[in-house]
C-alpha cells in the first residue's frame, strides 16, 4: 500500500512542476532552466545517497550505457523539450499530452518485456485518460479539436516518448541498483550534458534577472519534482512494474488543477470531481491487473 501512496504523492508533486515550469519558462531558456533544475536535484540526490546508501556504488560496465541513456533521455532531452513546450502552450494542455504516457509505456512494456495486457488494463488506461481529458478541458472535450497542434505540442509529446524510454530502461537497472542510486547517477549525467548548452544559451547573463519566485520555482522543480518524485516513481517501477506505476501519471493534471485552487483560488468544478472518479477507477483496474500478473508469475 505504501508504494501506491508514494506514487499518488509523486503525481501531486509533478502537478506542481507544470505550474513552476510555466513560470520559469517565461524568463529562462530551456537549457538554462533544465540545467539549474538538475543542479539542485543532483546536489540533493548526492547528499541523500551518501546518507542512506553510505556512498554511491561504482557502476559495472553493463550499467554504464543504460545510466548514460537515462541521463540523455529522462533528464537532458525530456527537460529541454518540457521547457521548450511550456514557452508556447499552457500548462494544462501540456499535462493533457503527458496523460498519454501510461498507454505508451504499457504498449512498450508489452512489446519489450512481454508483460501481458489484460482487458482490464486497457479499460483502466482508457478510464484514466478520459478522466485527465475531462479535468483539463473542464468537461468541454470538443475544445481539444479547436486548436491545431503546433511546435509546443510536438515538444511535449517528445517528453512522453523520452519518459517512456526512461521508465523502461530504468526497469532493467533496478534489478541491480536502488532507485535512489539509479536516479542520482542519471541526474548527474544529465546535468553534465546540460552544462555547455546552458552556458552557450546565456545562463550567466540570465541569472541576475531571475526573481525570488523564479528561484523558488527552480528549487521546487529540483527538490520535489525531481529528487523526491523521481526516486518514488522508480521505487514504484521496481515494485509494481512500469505499466502499473505509470497509471499514476494521470493524477498529474488533477493535482495541477487542485494546486491552482489552493495557489490561485480557482474553483473546484464538477468536471474535476468527475475526472477524479474516472482516474481513480482506472488506477484501481490497473492495480487489480498488477496483482493478477503477480499471482500468475507465482503460479505458472
Amino acid at each position: 500500500m505504501a508504494v501506491y501512496l508514494k506514487l499518488l504523492m509523486t503525481a501531486f508533486l509533478w502537478g506542481g512542476t507544470f505550474i513552476a515550469g510555466r513560470i520559469v519558462a517565461q524568463k529562462a531558456g530551456p537549457f538554462s532552466a533544465a540545467f539549474l533544475r538538475f543542479v539542485f536535484a543532483s546536489a540533493v540526490l548526492m547528499m541523500l545517497s551518501h546518507r542512506l546508501e553510505g556512498k554511491l556504488p561504482l557502476l559495472n560496465r553493463h550499467q554504464v550505457v543504460p545510466i548514460v541513456l537515462l541521463g540523455l533521455t529522462g533528464i537532458l532531452a525530456y527537460n529541454v523539450l518540457f521547457f521548450l513546450g511550456l514557452q508556447s502552450i499552457h500548462a494544462g494542455r501540456a499535462a493533457l499530452i503527458v496523460a498519454t504516457n501510461p498507454i505508451v509505456i504499457a504498449l512498450l512494456s508489452a512489446y519489450f518485456f512481454k508483460e501481458r495486457l489484460y482487458p482490464t488494463s486497457f479499460m483502466g488506461i482508457l478510464l484514466s485518460i478520459i478522466g485527465a481529458i475531462v479535468v483539463i478541458t473542464d468537461g468541454h472535450v470538443t475544445h481539444l479539436f479547436q486548436q491545431a497542434p503546433g511546435w509546443g505540442e510536438v515538444c511535449i509529446f517528445g517528453c512522453v516518448l523520452c519518459w517512456a524510454i526512461f521508465s523502461l530502461i530504468g526497469k532493467s537497472l533496478l534489478a541491480s541498483l536502488s532507485p535512489l542510486v539509479t536516479i542520482t547517477y542519471a541526474s548527474v549525467v544529465g546535468t553534465a550534458g546540460l552544462a555547455v548548452p546552458a552556458l552557450m544559451e546565456g545562463l550567466l547573463r540570465q541569472l541576475p534577472v531571475y526573481s525570488v519566485r523564479d528561484w523558488a520555482c527552480l528549487v521546487y522543480l529540483g527538490l520535489f519534482g525531481t529528487a523526491i518524485g523521481f526516486v518514488w516513481y522508480y521505487d514504484g517501477i521496481r515494485k509494481i512494474g512500469p505499466a502499473a506505476a505509470s497509471q499514476f501519471i494521470n493524477f498529474v493534471p488533477i493535482s495541477a488543477v487542485l494546486l491552482s485552487y489552493f495557489i490561485l483560488a480557482e474553483p473546484i468544478t464538477i468536471s474535476l470531481l468527475v475526472g477524479i472518479l474516472f482516474v481513480c477507477s482506472g488506477v484501481y483496474l490497473v492495480k487489480r491487473t498488477a496483482l493478477r500478473r503477480s499471482a500468475d508469475s507465482r503460479h505458472p
